[in-house]
C-alpha cells in the first residue's frame, strides 16, 4: 500500500518547531504562504540577556510580524522573575499561549540552568512552573523538554509535577541534553514518559520523512501532535505532503522552493542594514538544511562564495537541477 494513502486514516496536526537563526518571522511568513500544512509555529525562545529582554527576540515575536499565523511565543528562563518579565511582554502583545523551553541543549545556556540544563533540578522546575501557572490562570502554558540532561529518569521524575499542573500540552524530544543533536533518539525513554503522561503529548525529534511520521504515530497512537523542525527545513513540503496524502511533483516542489527563496531573499534585502555581505551570510543559513540531496556542486558554491552574484547563479543552477 502507498504510504501516503495509508496515512489518511489518522492525520495528526503538525507544528513547526523553533530553531534559532532559521525559523524567524521572515521564514515563517513565507513558509505559511507558500507551503502551509502547519497548525502552529513556535517562535525561537525569547530570553533575557545582560539584564534586558533581547530586542531582536521581541521584534520577531511581534504579532504584526506574524500576520495570519497561529504563533505561540516561547521563553527560556532559569528563574521566576525573568520568566515573569517575558510573560508580561507576551501578555502586552496580546498572546494567551506561552511555551516554556526546558529542552535547549546548548551548553552555554544549560550550565546556567536554562533549557535542558534545568532538568536535573526538579525543585527549580517546580518553583518556576508552579509559580507562573498559578499566577496566570488565563494563559495556556505548554512545556517543551528533553528526556533529561544526563539521564532519561530526569523527565520521569518530573512527570507527577507535569500531570498536576494546568498545562495545555507537552512536547518531548527523546534525546538527552548532553547529546545536543547527535546520536540516536531514545524511543524507549519516550515510551516510558508517554505511558505515564496524562497531558496531550507531542512528539519531536528526527521526523525527516513521511515514513518517520507514520512510524512514530503507529508506535504511539495516543499522540496529540507532532513537532518538526529540521525535517521541515530540509523539506518545507513535509507537513503538506503528510496532510494531503501524496508527495509534490518535482516541478511543483521546484516552483515552491523558488518562491520560498525569492520571498525570504527579498524580505531580508529590505530588512537587513549590513549590506551585501550580511544578506549573503543570512541566505547561506537558509540553505543549511534545505534540500540535502540537491546538487552538491551548487550547494558547495552557495556555502563558500563571498559574492552575491555567484550565490545567485548557484541558486539558479541548484533549482534548475531539481
Amino acid at each position: 500500500m502507498c504510504i501516503f494513502a495509508a496515512m489518511n486514516e489518522n492525520i495528526l496536526p503538525i507544528h513547526f518547531a523553533p530553531l534559532q537563526g532559521y525559523t524567524d518571522a521572515v521564514y515563517r511568513r513565507a513558509h505559511a504562504r507558500i507551503f502551509g500544512g502547519i497548525e502552529t509555529y513556535y517562535s525561537p525562545f525569547v530570553r533575557i540577556e545582560h539584564g534586558e529582554i533581547r530586542r531582536r527576540d521581541v521584534r520577531d515575536a511581534e504579532p504584526g510580524a506574524n500576520p495570519g499565523l497561529h504563533l505561540i511565543p516561547q521563553l527560556i528562563a532559569p528563574e521566576v522573575d525573568k520568566a515573569e518579565r517575558i510573560i508580561s511582554l507576551f501578555i502586552e502583545k496580546g498572546y494567551r499561549e506561552v511555551d516554556i523551553n526546558l529542552g535547549c541543549p546548548f551548553p552555554v545556556l544549560a550550565k546556567r540552568h536554562n533549557g535542558a540544563g534545568m532538568l536535573p533540578y526538579p525543585e527549580e522546575v517546580r518553583t518556576l512552573l508552579s509559580t507562573i501557572t498559578g499566577k496566570h490562570p488565563d494563559i495556556r502554558f505548554s512545556v517543551k523538554l528533553r528526556l533529561g540532561w544526563e539521564r532519561p529518569e530526569e523527565s520521569l521524575a518530573l512527570l507527577p509535577l507535569f500531570n498536576e499542573l494546568p498545562l495545555s500540552h507537552i512536547i518531548l524530544h527523546p534525546r538527552l541534553g548532553k547529546q545536543q543533536y547527535k546520536g540516536e533518539t531514545d524511543p524507549e525513554g519516550f515510551k516510558a514518559f508517554y505511558e505515564g503522561c496524562n497531558k496531550p503529548l507531542f512528539y519531536n525529534g528526527d521526523l525527516l520523512t513521511v515514513e518517520d511520521i507514520r512510524s512514530v504515530t503507529t508506535r504511539f497512537p495516543r499522540l496529540a501532535g507532532l513537532v518538526i523542525g529540521r525535517g521541515l527545513l530540509a523539506n518545507p513540503a513535509l507537513a503538506l505532503e503528510y496532510r494531503q496524502g501524496e508527495p509534490l511533483s518535482a516541478d511543483e516542489m521546484a516552483r515552491k522552493v523558488s518562491r520560498l527563496h525569492t520571498e525570504v531573499y527579498e524580505s531580508y534585502r529590505e530588512q537587513l542594514q549590513g549590506g551585501e555581505l550580511q544578506l549573503l551570510m543570512k541566505m547561506k543559513s537558509f540553505w543549511e538544511y534545505l534540500l540535502p540531496d540537491g546538487d552538491r556542486k551548487s550547494k558547495k558554491t552557495i556555502h563558500k562564495t563571498t559574492k552575491l552574484s555567484n550565490y545567485q547563479a548557484a541558486v539558479s543552477n541548484l533549482l534548475a537541477a531539481l
